[in-house]
């Protein structure tokens, strides 16, 4: 009898995968990505984050007026529709900007001096015109958004009250600017006393003092001490906002004694000494005759005083014996 062994193992077949070559699976190609196009796209998306974070900060913070510096934005962002509360101001340098949207969710275009600025410089120029064309109001709090326009790329982010940034304004009465002067004429002048302080003439520093608004008071402080070079001309041809006298007033901001100009942008003289001085006046030490001469008659008038500083370029404005606002020449590297 033979006995099975159930116990054994059974036979195995190994099997054996297919040596057949396989096809080789390829890759498809790796799209190349545009630097320019890429970088475009990033700036858009942080323009789109930065300026809905404005909207809500606007808004959370009760600030109602939201400035943009449109020069280093695309317009194309701004939404047809708004928050009802939020003024939107747009911003810019460019005297023959024209917004191409919806109208409706925009407030007024504030247009500012064509110079190379820092940003606090822009800040406080935008301000205080705003203010002197009554778009805001002194204790208004307002955000800004701004940055820079070379390539459309907003990069800075602001909110405040303004009459309590004391690194905007160091003085008060900020309010009286559009009662005593046109804001056009403000406007000009401060253009022009910042264009001077950065460049000065022939690139040489210049110092000087625009005196603007209650000519006849001023005149009655003040004496000539030279000729007067402005009188015998027709209103019009002596107007700072006749664009073929910015060359005359450049020339004529190394003479001594200060130019007077009328609320209405008359220039009624040059070459004026100030004599009005004030024993209390609140100037910082360090600031010259000039700025101590912008107190007094400022003190003693309604009007408004532009100082260029002959020795750094720095822009003050005066108003009521005491410094409104400081703009510093910017530095340029």
């Amino acid at each position: 009898m033979t006995l099975k062994n159930t116990n054994s193992p059974k036979s195995i077949t190994p099997k054996f995968k297919s040596m057949k070559p396989q096809p080789k699976t390829t890759k498809p190609p790796t799209k190349k990505v545009d630097p320019a196009k890429l970088k475009k796209q990033n700036i858009k998306a942080q323009n789109q984050a930065i300026f809905k974070s404005a909207i809500n900060i606007t808004k959370r913070t009760k600030s109602k007026k939201l400035l943009i510096y449109v020069d280093a934005f695309d317009e194309s962002l701004i939404p047809d529709k708004l928050p009802h509360d939020i003024q939107l101001i747009l911003v810019t340098k460019k005297h023959d900007y024209s917004f191409t949207g919806n109208m409706s969710a925009i407030k007024d275009i504030l247009t500012i001096p064509r110079l190379k600025l820092g940003r606090m410089g822009m800040v406080k120029i935008a301000v205080i015109l705003a203010i002197s064309t009554n778009l805001v109001k002194p204790d208004d709090k307002i955000t800004f958004l701004l940055g820079k326009a070379e390539n459309l790329m907003l990069d800075t982010l602001m909110c405040f009250k303004i009459d309590d940034e004391s690194e905007l304004l160091t003085g008060h009465s900020i309010a009286d600017v559009p009662k005593s002067v046109v804001p056009a004429v403000f406007e000009n002048s401060l253009s022009l006393a910042i264009e001077l302080g950065n460049q000065g003439k022939e690139g040489k520093p210049v110092g000087t003092i625009f005196v603007l608004g209650d000519e006849e008071k001023v005149m009655q402080l003040s004496r000539q001490m030279i000729i007067n070079p402005f009188k015998g001309y027709e209103p019009d041809e002596r107007n700072i906002l006749n664009p073929t006298l910015k060359e005359t007033v450049r020339e004529l901001s190394s003479v001594d004694g200060a130019i007077v100009i009328a609320g209405n942008g008359e220039i009624i003289a040059a070459g004026r000494y100030l004599g009005a001085t004030m024993e209390d006046a609140e100037i910082p030490k360090g600031l010259g005759s000039r700025h101590i001469a912008a107190a007094g008659i400022t003190a003693l008038t309604n009007a408004i005083a532009i100082v260029i500083s002959e020795s750094t370029g720095d822009v003050r404005i005066f108003k009521n014996g005491s410094i409104l606002m400081a703009i510093e020449k910017p530095i340029h590297k």
